[in-house]
């Protein structure tokens, strides 16, 4: 087999899948030195992959009314706009949709490595057979599969991986500005409560959130920060927001949220992209996910041993994401439980200080 020169990884989805995605670079450098590694991602996720030591270059997808340019795509995979050639040998999709497919064969990448069970697969030349919408492994577990096409065999395991997700210094100084700004004492325990996922899963209801969050602040000398999006502002405000339990929602860009996240002992979130941030820098992280295949936490649970996930506790076989809404499967997760593993987890990082 050759030896692959120029590598493009393809991930254009969002901030979790993005994540998932970083460890492909550390394994690839580990079989190929000497190859050249280049992310290609929309511009909001670009600041997870910057700084990343095995990751060479970004390149931003190009989109235009919500759709990624064909052209304009071409052209930035060129050595030169005027040459007919690409300067990648190699690309592997992680994450494939028909234009992404197109742009990558239009382009001329020589190996073309994707899922071989969509309809447009027939524009990649190396295919792996994997249906992950039955969530028989983990999201990062597929993505390293894909590897076998360069020739690269790797198990991995929470034990093993590695992230590299680096902290931004210019946004770990903002982070600690702002903290001082608001008052915040180092001195204390920090805790991230993330209550939105913007539907790419099923939620613990807000009212569990609200108590766990409300119980942690008065039962451990610590600050719960509330975090999300500024479209998130009104639901973050809902919370009992006082001098412990602080409203963050739209104050930090991705570039920030992971200094604050790197900053916390415990993330507290649904199935969304934070919960991954957190566990790729190594914090304790509580996770809620429902049952069916494909939001499982066996397909999309944070990648790492120190977690503690909740699931319904309500038995059902065959389950799927409308049987899930329709008997409220999410709501039998009991936030009582889930305070006590918060303090146990809290408890246990004062001792290991003292």
């Amino acid at each position: 087999m050759t030896i692959p020169k120029n590598i493009l990884i393809v991930r254009t989805d969002r901030i979790g899948d993005v994540i998932l995605s970083l460890p492909l670079a550390t394994i690839i450098k580990k079989y190929f030195p000497g190859v050249r590694i280049t992310f290609l991602l929309r511009k909001y996720t670009k600041p997870i992959a910057e700084g990343h030591p095995h990751i060479d270059e970004i390149i931003t997808l190009i989109e235009e009314k919500d759709k990624p340019s064909i052209v304009k795509n071409i052209l930035q995979l060129k050595h030169d706009n005027l040459l007919k050639y690409s300067k990648f040998d190699s690309a592997v999709i992680a994450y494939p949709t028909f234009r992404l497919a197109l742009i990558l064969f239009l382009s001329r990448i020589k190996t073309r490595i994707g899922t071989g069970y969509r309809w447009y697969s027939f524009l990649f030349n190396k295919k792996i057979y994997d249906h992950r919408k039955h969530g028989e492994m983990h999201e990062l577990e597929y993505n390293v599969r894909l590897l076998k096409q360069l020739g690269i065999e790797e198990e991995v395991t929470p034990q093993t991986i590695e992230f590299n997700l680096q902290v931004n210094k210019e946004s770990k100084n903002k982070v600690e500005k702002e903290f001082h700004t608001l008052g915040i004492n180092f001195s204390k325990q920090l805790i991230i409560v993330h209550p939105g996922s913007k539907g790419s899963s099923m939620d613990l209801p807000v009212e569990k959130m609200k108590y766990i969050a409300e119980r942690i602040s008065k039962e451990i000398d610590c600050y719960v920060l509330i975090t999300g999006s500024a479209e998130e502002h009104e639901l973050c405000q809902s919370f009992n927001v006082n001098e412990s339990i602080i409203n963050l929602s739209g104050k930090f860009n991705l570039s920030e949220l992971i200094a604050v996240i790197d900053k916390t002992e415990l993330l507290i979130a649904n199935s969304t992209g934070p919960i991954h941030i957190a566990a790729a820098l190594q914090k304790n992280v509580i996770g809620f996910y429902p049952k069916f295949a494909a939001a499982s936490p066996q397909r999309w649970g944070p990648y790492t041993n120190k977690k503690f996930v909740f699931s319904p506790a309500i038995e059902c076989s065959n389950c799927t994401r409308k049987q899930c809404e329709k008997l409220n499967c999410m709501e039998s997760i009991k936030a009582e439980e889930v305070v006590e593993v918060a303090k146990n987890i809290l408890q246990k990082k004062i001792m290991e200080k003292r």
